[in-house]
């Protein structure tokens, strides 16, 4: 990890620049995959799964026989655990549902708005190098909750041309009956145009290596929404003398284990925990199974050592993180003046692992700096807010003569005279 010891704050933005390709560059790699999935479908996927994945399919759906297979693979143990992520997720999830009363903005004038779910989302899963079928929970929770009729999932298929059984086993549980063999952005291509085999949708979720997130770029061009522009993982970790090194070590690889493009930022105020933090990530990293991806991770991460909890803080907000730790003495202290974060772990025993697993909060969260400007996934990000009126004649002729004169002003004569054709009707 590279080390900067009280930097000055014109520094900042140079330190918290992310390991990234150029979405440019990453772009011209992927728009031809995406031009030759809408000309091509199905001929398309089956040609880009046998380059990028190394398998020949015949079908891309999961039929029911794979789906019970796959429930007979999982150990109990992890169908445990998936049970218990589910019910916290779902509490905390059903909680964000909010009933809007009509408003009486004036006597006469009623508004109000419609929560609706939104008719087709397409649930992207990564399944490379790490089947996130936690991720599966994340997405179509909410999305079964918010009313979601159409719900897709695509994941990729391994050398056999199966999907994980976890991933398969945590779709059957929360609902999903359309799950496809494809990955990549020839997934998100499907999706966003749909081909004989995969629906097309409204909206994509999930998170993805930098060429699903440029796809998803892609797609919000081509008329298709999107969750929001995710790349690798990231997490800060800012601490006090009181933090425990080995926690913090275990959180800063927990991300950086993700991928050689992931960042992990350590941010202290005690030179001497910064030393002992260094010691440990070098001893834990040495016997991860994903050391490899770790290490390369850390070569592009971040220990920085400032003056006060109030600068860290200033940097992190900065720097915006998709995952802030806050493994200090007091972080009720420290929570009030986070700006830009995604989701925030308070105290010396809230590793990031819960949210990313089974405390309820939700795992999809913006990275690279988007958490500037973008939420995580939630109900909200499944459904649409519709806006109705209601004026009664009362209503109107006091509201009338206000509309008619903003109209006026703006030179538009025909909103103007869409209220005095009714005014004059109400004589």
């Amino acid at each position: 990890m590279q080390q900067f010891l009280y930097p000055d704050r014109n520094q900042w933005s140079e330190i918290a620049a992310r390991p990234v390709q150029s979405l440019a560059e990453i772009e011209v790699r992927v728009q031809p995959v995406m031009d030759r999935v809408k000309a091509d479908g199905d001929s398309a996927l089956k040609a880009f799964t046998l380059q990028f994945d190394g398998v020949e399919l015949s079908q891309f759906t999961v039929q029911e026989q794979e789906f019970e297979e796959a429930a007979q693979l999982v150990s109990d143990d992890l169908k445990q655990a998936i049970q218990v992520a589910i019910d916290n997720i779902t509490i905390f999830h059903q909680q964000q549902f909010q009933e809007e009363m009509p408003i009486e903005t004036e006597p006469g004038v009623l508004c109000w708005r419609k929560w609706v779910g939104i008719e087709k989302v397409g649930l992207y899963i990564p399944g490379g190098t790490a089947p996130l079928f936690s991720t599966v929970l994340m997405l179509a929770i909410p999305a079964k909750l918010a009313g979601c009729k159409t719900v897709v999932l695509c994941s990729p298929p391994n050398k056999e041309g199966k999907i994980h059984p976890a991933i398969l086993y945590a779709a059957q549980l929360c609902g999903v009956q359309q799950v496809f063999k494809v990955g990549g952005a020839q997934a998100i291509g499907a999706m966003t145009f749909g081909t004989e085999t995969v629906p097309q949708v409204y909206k994509i979720f999930g998170p993805g290596n930098q060429y699903v997130t440029a796809a998803k770029q892609l797609a919000m061009k081509a008329g298709v929404a999107i969750d929001m522009p995710a790349g690798p993982s990231e997490v800060a970790v800012v601490a006090d003398f009181t933090a425990n090194p080995d926690f913090i070590a275990a959180d800063l690889l927990s991300q950086a284990e993700h991928g050689a493009d992931s960042q992990v930022v350590f941010v202290t105020t005690d030179e001497a925990l910064l030393e002992k933090v260094k010691a440990a990530v070098e001893e834990q990293v040495s016997i991860l199974p994903r050391m490899e991806f770790a290490r390369k991770a850390l070569d592009n991460s971040r220990m920085i050592l400032l003056e006060s909890l109030e600068e860290a803080m200033d940097f992190i907000n900065e720097y915006a993180p998709e995952h802030l730790i806050l493994q200090v003495a007091a972080p009720e202290l420290l929570a009030p003046l986070v700006i830009n974060a995604g989701s925030v772990f308070m105290g010396h025993f809230t590793p990031e692992a819960a949210g990313d697993y089974a405390s309820g909060t939700n795992h999809t969260l913006p990275t690279n700096g988007y958490a500037r400007a973008y939420s995580g996934v939630s109900l909200d990000s499944f459904v649409k807010k519709i806006t109705f009126q209601s004026i009664s004649e009362a209503g109107l002729k006091k509201l009338g003569p206000v509309i008619e004169t903003m109209a006026a002003a703006e030179s538009l004569q025909a909103h103007k005279n869409a209220v005095s054709i009714r005014l004059k009707a109400l004589k």
